[in-house]
């Protein structure tokens, strides 16, 4: 039995260059759809596990029960904290503890708030905030839109040629010359130490169903958010869960990781 339905599918812009053979890209029509939307919002995407915490526990990809992964060690114990007061409300994020394919030098939290689910509706990126500060998380990295999708669309030019525009103009780089920059939590390449981060997450500012019928993707699948990610992003192999490392934070008060300043030090 599922306690509740796990994390819908994101799918990749068109221009994405991370992806791998199981994923999926956003239809044709997609950047038009975006730039209906009233406002939108970037985020930086985090290289971190999907977890989610709801009344019954907190949980990983799957959903049939609650994850008892050592990596998710400090998540179950916020649970215990807060899962009197969750409710039907669904916080899904990026769980920070252990290191993937990036290193960050500027964590403040184990886990950063992505998406807020109450039943069927996802909530709009303020209630998402809301959310996330009531139960002391941050978000994830939020990139100010300073030119709308909408002012550079132009039904006569290549929607992946608008799409990049767009974030060239709001990055002030292009897309690609973003993700070889620490991004806004300086991420790096644990191996290398060079600077880098894993990509983006655009998404629709107002609340949203899964499928809106906005575009013709899959049931399961989102049409009100999409990714990019960077190329050849992936780089943990089959060994990551016996080698794995913990990440350390620069601020252990400020959401309360108390216990992980000590731990950071042995």
């Amino acid at each position: 039995m599922e306690h509740a339905r796990k994390y819908c599918r994101t799918l990749h812009a068109q221009i994405s260059k991370g992806t791998t053979s199981d994923d999926r890209f956003m239809p044709e029509g997609y950047v038009r759809a975006f730039a209906e939307m009233e406002q939108m919002v970037l985020t930086e995407k985090l290289d971190g596990q999907n977890n989610c915490f709801n009344r019954y526990g907190v949980f990983a990809r799957s959903h049939a029960a609650p994850s008892q992964l050592p990596w998710d060690k400090p998540m179950r114990e916020r649970w215990e904290l807060i899962k009197n007061d969750l409710k039907d409300v669904e916080l899904f994020g990026e769980n920070m503890y252990g290191i993937h394919s990036i290193g960050y030098h500027k964590l403040e939290s184990y886990f950063y708030v992505f998406a807020v689910r109450i039943k069927d509706k996802w909530l709009s990126w303020e209630e998402v905030k809301f959310y996330a500060a009531l139960f002391d998380f941050p978000t994830v990295p939020e990139i100010p839109i300073q030119t709308a999708l909408t002012d550079v669309f132009h039904f006569s030019k290549d929607e992946n040629q608008i799409l990049a525009e767009w974030l060239r103009l709001n990055l002030e780089m292009t897309w690609e010359e973003s993700v070889e920059t620490e991004g806004l939590l300086g991420g790096y390449d644990p191996t290398t130490g060079k600077a880098c981060s894993e990509g983006f997450v655009i998404r629709n500012a107002e609340s949203y169903s899964t499928n809106s019928g906005r575009l013709a993707v899959a049931s399961n699948e989102f049409d009100s958010l999409m990714k990019l990610v960077r190329k050849a992003h992936v780089k943990t192999d089959v060994h990551w869960t016996k080698n794995w490392n913990p990440s350390k934070l620069i601020d252990y008060q400020k959401y309360h990781w108390f216990a992980y300043e000590y731990l950071s030090k042995q």
